[in-house]
C-alpha cells in the first residue's frame, strides 16, 4: 500500500505510509516479516534528503514490529508517493477475515476516527498545533495487537478502519458475514472535539463525501445528524481495528488491548440477525 504525503514532516510521513501498510497484515491475525519499499518521486523538486528522511521513517517502523525492509523499487513521478508491500505469516486456524461476525458479537474499535477531516485541515492550514501531533501520532501507531488476538483466539472477525470509513468497512463485514450490524455513533470515539468543528466548517475530504453516498445505500442513518454522517463515514489513514468479540471475551480481549496501550478500546455497537440494512445506527 502507498499514497501521497498528508502530512509535511517527511519522517512522519515515512511512518505513518510503513504503519498503514503493516495494518493489513495485522488486521488478517499474521506478522509481518519482510517489506519492500515503494517509492516515486520528482527528483527536481524533492531533495535527497527529504527522501532520506521518509525511508527512514519507514524502516524505523518497520523494525519496530520486527519486520525487515529487504529492498524496494523507486521510480520518477510527477508527485512523491511512498509505502510498502508487505510479506507475513499467519497459521491457517489464526486468520482473522471479515465473514465470520455472528450476530451478538460485540463491536470494538481500537483507534479514534477522524483523520480524514484532520489531515485535510492540516492541508488547509487550519488544524490546531494539538490535533496535528495528536493524528500523526495516532496514525503512526501500528495495529500489531492484531496479531496477539488472532493467536490467543479471541476476537470472531477483524478489518482495518481505512479508506472506506467506519461505515464502509462494517458494511463489507456485514456482507461477507450475511449479518447486520447496530452501532451508537454517540459512542464512536473522536480523535478530538476539534474534528466536529471542522466537519461544521465544510472541512470534509472527497473521499469521506464519496464514503457518505455509498453508505447512504446500505446503512439506515434517519437518526443521525449531518455532522455524525461525516464523521462515521470519514476516509481514515492507517486507522484501527474494529473487531467482533464475542461478549463472554470481552474482558480478556479489553485487557490485551490495554496492555497494548491502543488508543482506544470502544464498544461502539453489535452485530445482529441479517435485517433490510446492513448497519442500523441507533440513538
Amino acid at each position: 500500500d502507498f499514497f501521497t504525503p498528508i502530512v509535511d514532516d517527511a519522517f512522519a510521513y515515512g511512518q505513518i505510509a510503513a504503519a498503514n501498510a503493516l495494518s493489513d497484515v495485522f488486521a488478517m491475525g499474521g506478522r509481518p516479516i519482510t517489506a519492500l519499499n515503494l517509492m516515486g518521486f520528482p527528483t527536481k523538486l524533492v531533495s535527497p534528503n527529504t527522501i532520506t528522511a521518509i525511508l527512514r521513517g519507514g524502516l524505523e517502523k518497520a523494525a519496530e514490529v520486527g519486520c525487515a525492509i529487504i529492498g524496494g523499487h523507486s521510480i520518477r513521478n510527477p508527485e512523491p508517493i511512498y509505502g510498502l508491500a508487505v510479506t507475513g505469516v499467519v497459521h491457517l486456524r489464526n486468520i482473522l477475515a471479515n465473514e465470520n461476525a455472528r450476530p451478538g458479537d460485540l463491536l470494538l474499535l481500537t483507534k479514534p476516527l477522524g483523520t480524514g477531516i484532520a489531515t485535510t485541515a492540516i492541508k488547509r492550514g487550519i488544524a490546531s498545533r494539538a490535533l496535528e501531533k495528536t493524528v500523526i501520532a495516532l496514525m503512526s501507531q501500528t495495529n500489531s495487537v492484531g496479531a496477539e488476538l488472532a493467536e490467543r483466539n479471541l476476537v470472531r472477525a477483524a478489518t482495518d478502519i481505512t479508506g472506506f470509513g467506519l461505515l464502509g468497512h462494517l458494511a463489507n463485514m456485514c456482507r461477507a458475514s450475511k449479518v447486520s450490524a447496530e452501532i451508537s455513533p454517540d459512542c464512536a470515539p473522536a480523535i478530538s472535539d476539534e474534528i466536529f468543528e471542522l466537519i461544521k466548517r465544510d472541512c470534509i475530504p472527497g473521499g469521506t463525501r464519496d464514503n457518505l453516498k455509498a453508505a447512504r445505500q446500505t446503512a439506515d442513518l434517519k437518526s443521525t445528524s449531518p455532522v455524525q454522517r461525516a464523521f462515521l463515514t470519514d476516509a481514515q489513514t492507517s486507522g484501527g481495528l474494529l473487531l467482533c468479540v464475542p461478549e463472554s471475551r470481552l474482558s480478556q480481549v479489553s485487557r490485551v488491548l490495554k496492555k497494548a496501550r491502543t488508543p482506544c478500546a470502544a464498544v461502539i455497537g453489535r452485530i445482529t440477525r441479517q435485517r433490510n440494512h446492513l448497519i442500523c445506527a441507533t440513538k
